[in-house]
């Protein structure tokens, strides 16, 4: 159904979902031929308008003046010529200047056509602000907030989502935070709060976030709390089969293999094509020690899924997890016969044979494992097994080989001959290595930026310096070594060099403006020129990217130089709930104790007796 489309829809909606064009002067007419916006739009990412967005506004002279016109008339042609970059721009401009949501979705629209991330970001959170209550824009910054690692905006957004009546996905997000190591603490400290909330219990998709939050809990080993809230969820909705699911896993976690085994059992039954409730009853099984049992579900898993690799794979892989290499020795023997035998098939059966003692055939598997995501873990896995069975010369005449045998790969064999060599105390053999390769092969960036980092560590900064400047004379625009260099410079606060390291800094923004390591060091060169003001908000852009604790230390010294203290305290407080290891965190401590999350905040002039 095609959507509907009037004076500003009429000519950039019909280019792009028709295919039809008009004439310069007849868009000019029909955008002169009515006046102004009120908004009339559905909350649908890609939603039409139901009205003019410019009905009603004020006459010309007091609303589209002139340039406003030629805003939005720029706008309709550049997307009617599929320059949707430039239409997307005069949209959020004109959402700017009229706040009218429905010209921020389109803008949104223009931009996602145009698939202009930054665009689609900025579009957003125009939209949200001029309709708070829309769902889209809070599942576009979710979904942007999320690629960045920003864990935490991300689910403010979904909550935000559920507080509107929306589906927020939390569950969903659960999963994947779990998945990927996020900072669970924290997460389950702001799941908790909307929980607290009055009423929460009223909304729409209260379960889901339950349930989310029964995930992070038992996944951080609080299953007191978790146990409750899947309770709770099975008496709002027992048929979900996300519920049994999430207790399938509580159970497994708390070692209760019965209760695991009937929570997959009744999740099969809700959700008999759901591989994942297979994959939990057979792992409930094998933790019983029910061994058969577990064959019999994996092999009638097979059957219903005939040709499945993938599955066949991560079956394989599991009984190895679970310490039964024997079944998953012969879930893979069927693949040995095939044309084209998967790696991930190779290099189980190395580990399987690894197992057994027999290096020799887990060489020749591991060998077998062709350019692909498990060809370096293959040769790594091959080496450290060579190593360990003493035979370090064996371990690097076969990365020598490979290096030679795989041309693509030979920057990343060197790499790793190095870090295993470093693993086992022998850095001047690693350190002999990088020079001898470096000197074949002089413009080889990675090796030239590994042995710069490597001499960075041993106080090496001239040796360093040397490196990175042989970078840049091969590719003057590598924001990596330009970025280093840069940042070293600041961050070691080198008399008179201070210039030097913002130019540099600057060449890396222009060549990868959106990487959060150049924000930060962009922020922290000009913290060290004397000017926090103008440093925070680029360190606010690259803590909201790359949320670590190298960047919170020093958004925080910069919070703490403009004497916003309450803000950096709280800021480190986070980072040391989510994390122990932060020396940079540590250090700025060290320096200015008053930022210690134990200390009492500061006191405002209002509190003033």
């Amino acid at each position: 159904m095609q959507p509907r489309s009037t004076l500003l829809g009429s000519i950039f909606m019909g280019s792009i979902l028709r295919g039809s064009s008009l004439l310069p002067m007849a868009a000019t007419a029909l955008l002169l031929s009515g006046c102004q916006s009120s908004p009339g739009q559905q909350d649908g990412p890609m939603g039409a308008w139901s009205e003019d967005p410019m009905h009603g506004a004020p006459p010309i002279t007091q609303g589209l003046d002139a340039a406003g016109l030629s805003t939005l008339l720029s706008a309709e042609l550049a997307g009617q010529r599929g320059d949707y970059r430039y239409a997307s721009q005069g949209y959020l401009e004109a959402a700017q200047r009229y706040n009218d949501p429905a010209l921020a979705e389109r803008a949104t629209f223009a931009a996602r056509f145009g698939n202009e991330a930054a665009l689609i970001e900025a579009a957003a959170r125009r939209w949200r602000e001029l309709a708070p209550q829309a769902e889209a824009p809070n599942r576009l910054l979710a979904a942007f907030s999320l690629q960045r690692g920003d864990w935490l905006d991300s689910l403010e957004q979904r909550l935000a989502i559920v507080e509107a009546g929306g589906h927020g996905d939390v569950a969903a997000f659960a999963e994947i935070a779990v998945a990927e190591e996020a900072p669970l603490r924290l997460i389950a400290q702001q799941l908790r709060e909307h929980l607290a909330r009055p009423n929460a219990d009223q909304l729409p998709h209260h379960s889901d976030v339950l349930l989310g939050t029964a995930l992070i809990e038992a996944t951080l080993g609080d299953t007191a709390l978790a146990q409750p809230r899947l309770d709770h969820v099975e008496a709002l909705d027992p048929e979900s089969a996300s519920l049994w699911l999430v207790k399938a896993r509580l159970a497994l976690e708390v070692e209760d293999y019965p209760a695991a085994q009937r929570a997959a059992q009744q999740g099969l039954e809700l959700a008999p094509d759901d591989v994942r409730f297979i994959l939990l009853l057979a792992q409930a099984e094998i933790r019983l020690n029910n061994i058969r049992a577990a064959e019999v579900q994996t092999d009638a898993l097979l059957e219903s899924h005939s040709g499945n690799e993938d599955l066949r794979l991560s079956l394989a892989q599991l009984y190895l997890e679970e310490g039964h290499p024997a079944p998953a020795q012969r879930l893979l023997q069927p693949l040995i016969g095939q044309p084209e035998v998967p790696n991930l098939a190779y290099y189980l059966l190395g580990e399987i044979t690894q197992a057994q003692g027999d290096t020799d055939n887990a060489l020749l598997y591991y060998r077998q494992v062709s350019e692909g995501d498990e060809f370096l873990p293959a040769r790594a896995a091959a080496a450290e097994m060579l190593i360990e069975a003493d035979r370090l010369l064996d371990a690097r005449a076969f990365l020598r080989i490979e290096r030679m045998r795989f041309d693509r790969y030979f920057t990343e064999l060197v790499m790793l001959e190095v870090q295993l060599l470093d693993e086992i105390d022998q850095t001047e053999e690693a350190n002999a290595l990088l020079d001898r390769e470096i000197s074949r092969t002089p413009d080889d960036a990675s090796l030239l930026y590994m042995r710069a980092m490597r001499r960075w560590a041993a106080g090496d900064i001239a040796g360093m310096e040397q490196d990175l400047r042989q970078i840049l004379r091969s590719d003057p625009d590598n924001a990596e070594a330009l970025n280093a260099l840069g940042y070293t410079l600041a961050d070691l606060n080198v008399p008179g060099r201070l210039d030097e390291a913002l130019a540099l800094i600057e060449r890396a923004y222009q060549a990868d403006p959106g990487n959060p390591a150049v924000l930060d060091s962009m922020g922290w060169v000009y913290y060290r020129l004397g000017e926090p003001q103008k440093a925070l908000p680029w360190l606010e852009r690259a803590y909201a990217q790359l949320p670590d604790p190298e960047v919170a230390a020093h958004l925080a010294e910069v919070l703490q130089s403009l004497g916003r203290i309450d803000e950096a305290r709280q800021l480190l407080q986070r980072i040391m709930q989510r994390t122990d290891q932060h020396p940079q965190i540590d250090e700025l401590l060290e320096r200015h104790p008053e930022l210690s999350p134990g200390m009492r905040p500061e006191r405002t002039p209002s509190d003033t007796p």
